[in-house]
């Protein structure tokens, strides 16, 4: 008796499933809607660029030496011709303070001169040249050691210089003794005299400029925006130092994708952020626009050049940074979301809410921004409906649900 009331049992639960899977399957689909509204719209170009100084100038040391000393840092805003750093300078005011005493030893002589006296001791210049004579053989001994091991790498590019100097400056002593021992002949006269200074003043003008060359100075004014030279480190002749920029305004190349080069014009707004500096945004207009496409990694892009005003010269040379160009503006425009835009028969549309089912509308779009459009054809609280799993079409009921 119990077993035919335990089959009527089950029959009926299975028949209760089956009707509820049937009824549950019978139910209108669930889909999302969302309600057209009215906003001003912003048509922006989204993108990224890098920043550039509109005014710059490179410094660059005018000798070879070794850096002494450093008053400035990177970063810094420098007046033009600001001493940046200072090169060794010793050798220079060695050569410097002997040719002014050669100077001032011609100019004694040529006043004994006018006296109708002689101007030194022949003897005296021969012990002189003597000594100047072995200087100059063991600085030329010193130089060719120097060079020797150099090219071991056992001394610096400085110490070989060094050596060749004092080559010089022995070889330059001997010329000024010769010169001063033939003064002395009966036949020497004012002539010589002259010459001897006017060559001793030239060794000095040098020895000045050079002095002057040790300094590195400011060629404009601005931040100093690149400058990563170390105390001790040796430059040579024509050498980068530093580059300074005036960063009041600074250019942003920016890398606009193809198809929206056309959207992009001379005058737009353009607003920049940074990610090191979250929040703040600094804002510019499109200076020109692209001359030609190129490849940029995987894209094509042509570079737009915009102008951005930095007041607190905070955003840097060499930044890669974000950018919005305003291409388009429309106030007071109907909107929905982009997703939202379907395309039938080559034409755009949506489907709206009509009661409880889906009804087609074609619509015309206007600006658009990254997430939103401008739609022509529908009425502002319209309910206009989201991309689903399940396919819709014109007349489908369905189960609405707003976000």
């Amino acid at each position: 008796m119990k077993r035919p009331i335990v089959v009527i049992v089950t029959l009926a639960a299975g028949a209760g499933l089956i009707w509820a899977l049937m009824a549950f399957r019978n139910q209108p689909l669930e889909v999302q809607f969302v309600r057209v509204k009215r906003q001003d719209m912003h048509s922006s170009v989204p993108t990224n660029g890098k920043v550039e100084p509109i005014v710059w100038a490179a410094a660059r040391a005018e000798r070879a030496g070794a850096v002494q000393k450093i008053p400035v840092q990177r970063g810094q805003r420098v007046a033009q011709d600001a001493a940046l750093l200072e090169l060794d300078a010793a050798d220079a005011r060695a050569d410097l303070a002997a040719a002014q005493a050669r100077i001032a030893q011609i100019r004694g002589d040529l006043e004994v001169m006018e006296r109708g006296g002689r101007a030194t001791d022949l003897a005296d210049i021969a012990s002189q040249l003597e000594r100047a004579r072995f200087d100059l053989d063991t600085a030329q001994k010193d130089y060719a050691t120097m060079q020797r091991l150099q090219t071991k790498q056992a001394v610096t590019a400085l110490e070989v210089a060094t050596a060749k100097e004092r080559v010089d400056r022995a070889q330059l002593q001997i010329r000024s003794l010769e010169q001063r021992r033939a003064a002395l002949v009966p036949t020497s006269d004012r002539t010589a005299a002259d010459a001897r200074l006017k060559e001793a003043e030239a060794a000095a003008g040098l020895a000045e400029q050079r002095i002057r060359q040790s300094v590195v100075r400011a060629p404009i004014e601005g931040v100093l925006y690149q400058f990563d030279i170390k105390p001790g480190a040796y430059l040579s002749v024509g050498e980068t130092v530093g580059t300074i920029g005036r960063l009041d305004r600074v250019k942003v190349n920016v890398y606009v994708d193809e198809p929206d080069l056309g959207r992009v014009a001379k005058g737009m707004p353009v607003m920049i952020t940074w990610d090191a500096q979250p929040g703040r945004e600094w804002m510019g207009e499109v200076d020109s626009a692209a001359t030609e496409v190129v490849t940029l990694g995987s894209r094509q892009v042509g570079e737009v050049a915009c102008v951005i005003q930095n007041p607190d010269r905070d955003l840097l040379p060499g930044t890669n940074v974000n950018v919005q160009i305003e291409a388009q503006k429309a106030g007071s425009a109907l909107t929905i979301p982009k997703e939202a835009v379907r395309t039938q028969n080559g034409k755009s549309g949506v489907l709206v809410l009509a009661g409880d089912h889906l009804e087609w509308k074609n619509i015309t779009l206007g600006v658009a921004n990254t997430t939103e459009t401008q739609v022509q054809g529908l009425n502002e609280g319209d309910a206009v409906a989201l991309p689903s799993e399940k396919p819709l079409k014109n007349g489908m009921v369905v189960n609405a649900a707003f976000q």
